[in-house]
């Protein structure tokens, strides 16, 4: 709480939002980031991305990506682009207060907290964050239901988030969007998938949906992909995810909004986190990423390139396809050193 912040859009492009504390812009630190949207052919760039420097302390970051799908998924991505983060913090100050009320300490602030029984603060420190989320994804989807003129009965977004705090990563998903860490282990660039794509065909989302009387199956257009619909209702809002803000039509039948919340300690030889969108990974592998991510000549034309990269790779792949819109948000853990040597 307190933190100054301001809140700027990058490039001129509305779709990427940026949180900075007013400290770290006035004195011009380092970005070791970089962010870049692209609209496909279908229309509307629908996806969204924010970044959120001095997140809870002061070289906290949160990163996330957001994925909009139906009639108003672009203005819900936008809408929980701008306001999650934040909720997520209060939530976490919320549970901080109650914390020391509970232990006798009116006075102590979240920040004491740090470094006391280093043995057991960690994993108190993950499920305090893990408390929040949950609990701010929850009133992010209330917030989504009570929008004035805005459907979302067929319309959502996902959301995949990191917050590095201090050594090590919480990571919050929700849908398709996909989180990858770039590591070098013997001089070798290796990619590590830190979240699962969260679909309708994954055995433990189906189970869900179908206990719910909701059905997983693939169209005859489209029978290579597995969607959620209601029962005895072919017409209705088909969703090529399991869980997502917003599509409200198919929450009774198993979509949900609670994201799957996962830890990552991090090493000396992690180097960088991608978030994309899946208009990325559906013709980029994890893999290219990671080397595209790793080549790039500098931290600030990361994500740009591996935009451009899945860009040509709908082209060259699915010509006759819509190409979908590609979002990326590269966070990097030490300044790139200007050669990278890395084996394939």
């Amino acid at each position: 709480m307190g933190i100054c912040i301001s809140v700027s859009e990058k490039d001129d492009d509305e779709n990427v939002i940026l949180f900075e504390e007013r400290k770290k812009v006035l004195n011009g630190s380092q970005r070791l980031f970089s962010v870049y949207s692209k609209q496909g052919t279908k229309g509307l760039n629908q996806d969204a991305a924010s970044i959120h420097q001095g997140y809870g302390t002061e070289d906290g970051t949160f990163c996330g990506v957001y994925d909009g799908h139906g009639g108003n998924g672009h203005r819900v991505s936008k809408i929980v682009s701008r306001q999650l983060s934040s909720l997520i913090l209060e939530q976490k100050n919320a549970l901080e207060k109650i914390d020391a009320i509970e232990n006798g300490c009116h006075n102590t602030t979240p920040k004491d907290h740090v470094g006391t029984m280093k043995e057991n603060s960690d994993a108190n420190n993950f499920q305090k964050w893990k408390e929040a989320i949950v609990s701010a994804f929850k009133v992010m989807e209330k917030e989504v239901k009570l929008q004035h003129n805005l459907d979302c009965s067929g319309s959502g977004t996902t959301a995949v988030t990191i917050i590095k705090q201090g050594e090590g990563l919480i990571i919050a998903n929700l849908g398709d969007s996909r989180a990858v860490m770039g590591t070098i282990c013997e001089e070798k660039l290796v990619a590590t998938q830190l979240t699962t794509d969260l679909k309708p065909e994954l055995p433990r989302e189906a189970e869900r949906i179908r206990r719910c009387n909701g059905c997983v199956y693939a169209s005859k257009e489209e029978p290579e992909i597995q969607r959620v619909w209601m029962p005895n209702n072919e017409h209705s809002p088909g969703l090529a995810m399991s869980r997502s803000f917003g599509d409200f039509l198919l929450k009774d039948y198993g979509v949900i909004a609670i994201p799957d919340i996962s830890h990552h300690p991090l090493g000396s030889s992690d180097q960088f986190i991608v978030l994309a969108s899946d208009g990325v990974w559906d013709v980029l592998s994890n893999n290219e990423v990671a080397s595209i991510v790793w080549s790039a000549e500098s931290e600030e034309v990361a994500a740009r390139a591996v935009v451009e990269a899945a860009t040509a790779a709908w082209k060259n792949k699915f010509p006759s396809y819509m190409a979908d819109d590609c979002t990326v948000v590269c966070l990097f853990l030490h300044q790139k050193p200007q050669l990278q040597p890395f084996q394939n």
